[in-house]
């Protein structure tokens, strides 16, 4: 039923169709949206009663232009009708209840982006919601996105990477909630009534990643003088190629979450544990990928190869010098990444100059994969904080630990008598600090990790007034 929905789309020129953001109707959709957003409250809600608070005649007039554009939008995305009516069903059901905490379950479970999985497909979304690695408050925001579908990748899910949830997408635009960090459109993200029983898509946007890939990596080679193959160089400077490879790798990379020998809740979604599990697991999903596409590369296809360097360059580049240093997992997994390399002589600094090893690049980044899936293995048959350290091991075999750590210190310096969940509070905030090296490189990068914020494919847009 899927593959015919998607035929239909396809042949009806849905994909094709007249782009959402030239129509009048949405720059007046996105503005209304603007005026509303600072109305609201941390949880989505709008307080009347408030100091500088809006009159119930300026928010109802906005809200009125806001489900007015979708009405008239929605015409152009037939496979989103369904959507869009539950969406505005759900908007003047927040209006008629005061505009308390918003719900959006409704509209939520009437949305299947992955259901429809076309090349190019357009998608007008609006929740309130908060945006991961961007705004932390449930606000209102909408965004028109395209599905990036290519046949190739669809092969690849179908035959070699199960992953029916997953959907690639590109910004078309977008409302001040996304003008951040954030690339991805998460479901759990939304404000609802009570969580659905499971979720049935997940959006990660490759423009975004790819674009302050490429402005960050473009940065480290010119500051670390390392020199690149000619098919790297080539591929870093093209947008469209990065893109390629950032959907592979995510597409991978999502999956693999929940495959492996995995001795606990493979998102840790509701675990309190040390923040360096969490930088395990994400490397280890981005090191699964990355042994897939040393495969893929031997099979033939080119995207491979990109992969692998996307996964490199973005995890020893960007990922130690983004964001801060309390619990930065993603960071982490750079610095361990950087170590071990350099630790078995694939990286060198010398002379003030990097150097890459890269025949022997792919077989020792498969080898700290293949050490991490020795960890998870042999967790099944441990104890959880008996786990924890052994994590705990491997990370500062590569890394040095802080000076003041207690857990560096061994078992012998934690209250044992405490739980667990409670022994997380003895992690030092910053339990791996950067390296000299690293210390270094962020300040070198410092203006250019910040100027990615709000990145597209086009570079950074020019924001409209409210």
């Amino acid at each position: 039923m899927t593959k015919i929905l998607v035929q239909d789309a396809v042949d009806g020129g849905i994909s094709g169709a007249q782009r959402v953001v030239e129509h009048p109707a949405w720059p007046v959709l996105k503005n209304a949206v603007e005026q509303i957003r600072p109305w609201q409250s941390k949880d989505g809600s709008i307080d009347f009663a408030a100091d500088g608070a809006p009159s119930r005649t300026a928010v109802d007039a906005a809200f009125a232009r806001v489900t007015g554009a979708i009405e008239e939008l929605s015409p152009l995305l037939p496979h989103d009708a369904a959507y869009h009516r539950a969406l505005v069903a759900d908007l003047r059901a927040w209006a008629e209840g005061g505009f308390a905490v918003p719900d959006f379950l409704d509209s939520l479970l009437a949305f299947h982006p992955a259901d429809l999985r076309a090349d190019g497909l357009q998608h007008l979304v609006v929740f309130a919601m908060y945006t991961q690695n961007g705004n932390p408050d449930r606000n209102l925001e909408a965004v028109v996105l395209r599905m990036v579908w290519p046949e190739w990748l669809s092969e690849l899910e179908a035959t070699r990477y199960d992953n029916p949830l997953f959907c690639g997408i590109t910004f078309e635009d977008f409302t001040s909630g996304y003008d951040t960090n954030s690339a991805v459109l998460f479901p759990e993200t939304i404000a609802v009534r009570e969580a659905p029983d499971r979720f049935t898509w997940g959006g990660i946007f490759c423009d975004r990643e790819a674009a302050r890939f490429r402005a960050v990596t473009e940065a480290a080679v010119k500051v670390l003088r390392l020199e690149l193959p000619d098919d790297i160089r080539e591929m870093v400077s093209d947008q469209d190629r990065c893109q390629q490879a950032f959907v592979l790798w995510d597409m991978v990379h999502d999956r693999t979450h929940s495959h492996g020998d995995l001795p606990f809740d493979p998102f840790m979604i509701k675990q309190r544990q040390p923040f360096w599990m969490y930088g395990l697991e994400e490397l280890r999903c981005d090191l699964t990928a990355f042994r897939e596409a040393v495969r893929l590369e031997a099979d033939g296809f080119g995207q491979g190869r990109d992969v692998q360097y996307a996964v490199l360059f973005d995890r020893m580049f960007r990922f130690p010098v983004t964001g801060e240093r309390v619990r930065n997992y993603d960071g982490l997994g750079g610095q361990l990444l950087f170590a071990y390399l350099h630790q078995h002589d694939v990286v060198r600094w010398t002379d003030s100059t990097l150097k890459i090893d890269w025949e022997r690049a792919p077989q020792v980044t498969q080898q700290l994969c293949a050490e991490i899936e020795d960890l998870y293995r042999a967790g099944i048959d441990r104890p959880k904080l008996v786990h924890w350290f052994a994590a705990y091991d491997l990370v500062s075999r590569y890394l040095a630990p802080h000076p003041g750590s207690r857990w560096a210190k061994g078992p012998d310096a934690l209250d044992l008598s405490q739980p667990p969940r409670k022994l997380v509070d003895d992690v030092l905030p910053d339990e791996f600090p950067l390296s000299m090296f690293y210390e270094a490189l962020a300040k070198k990068l410092k203006s250019v990790v910040a100027s990615t914020k709000g990145i597209t494919a086009a570079g950074v847009p020019e924001r409209e007034a409210a």
